[in-house]
């Protein structure tokens, strides 16, 4: 189960509508207009074509997996007293003191250059539960780091 904001959720509904409506029927065409090109077995247009179908297809049936596994979380039940998934968390690193605020997202959600975080990333992990203050110790790739909650907001 995925849980997701309802704008995340919205967002996948739309990506599907537009691989559906407008890139499916790009496809067949393409396919269409290879064919029409004669034999089959030397046409290398035709079989990228093809292999097209293919990658969009799956990317179809992975996207419509995720919306049927989604459960859009009710915002109006978060709360900031710890952390948890939608909540923006404004963080300090203990040993340089460099400040950073991420918001816990699900996996389909995140976007860094946004600020957007996985739920599923060693550092969210980490933060949740947390409270204002509480110091969290999360192992990344380059080691250990220590983070410290200044902050829970939505």
């Amino acid at each position: 189960m995925a849980y997701m904001s309802e704008e995340g959720y919205n967002k996948l509904l739309a990506d599907l509508k537009q691989l559906e409506t407008v890139e499916r029927p790009k496809v067949v065409a393409a396919i269409a207009e290879a064919r029409d090109k004669g034999d089959l077995s030397e046409n290398a247009e035709y079989d990228a074509a093809k292999e097209a179908q293919g990658l969009l297809e799956m990317k179809i049936s992975k996207l419509k997996a995720v919306i049927a596994d989604a459960k859009i979380i009710d915002e109006s039940k978060l709360k900031t007293d710890s952390v948890q998934i939608l909540n923006k968390v404004e963080l300090k690193n203990v040993k340089n003191g460099m400040k950073m605020t991420y918001t816990i997202v699900s996996e389909s959600e995140a976007n860094l250059k946004e600020g957007k975080i996985s739920v599923n990333t060693p550092i969210a992990q980490g933060l949740l539960g947390k409270k204002v203050g509480e110091v969290a110790q999360i192992k990344v790739p380059q080691g250990m780091i220590e983070l410290e909650v200044v902050n829970i907001s939505f």
